[in-house]
């Protein structure tokens, strides 16, 4: 067995146990309303967390550039690429082969 497996097999091991578990408390004891307080506050919390999470993301993310800019940018560079590629061109072009 190769260790993601042995990882997978512990995963699924623990999540049964919790399922389990989790149904004995609510079904079987006294503490089913605690429980059930518990569950929702964790979904609650991570449901506000993960969208507290992408509004810090987007107010802090500086904006993208507008495409026009980076359409400019491109073709500067294109032009310094073919003016590089033309002029050793012209050089190699003057010179006499021995």
């Amino acid at each position: 067995m190769s260790r993601d497996q042995v990882i997978g097999a512990l995963i699924l091991a623990a999540s049964v146990i919790g399922i389990i578990v989790y149904g004995w408390i609510l079904f079987f004891t006294e503490w089913t309303l605690l429980l059930l307080q518990i569950t929702g506050f964790v979904a609650v919390v991570a449901v506000l967390g993960i969208l507290a999470w992408i509004g810090y993301t987007l107010a802090t993310t500086p904006p993208p550039k507008p495409i026009e800019e980076i359409e400019k940018e491109l073709e500067d560079e294109l032009k310094k690429l073919e003016e590089e590629v033309k002029e050793p061109s012209k050089e190699s072009s003057g010179e006499k082969v021995e």
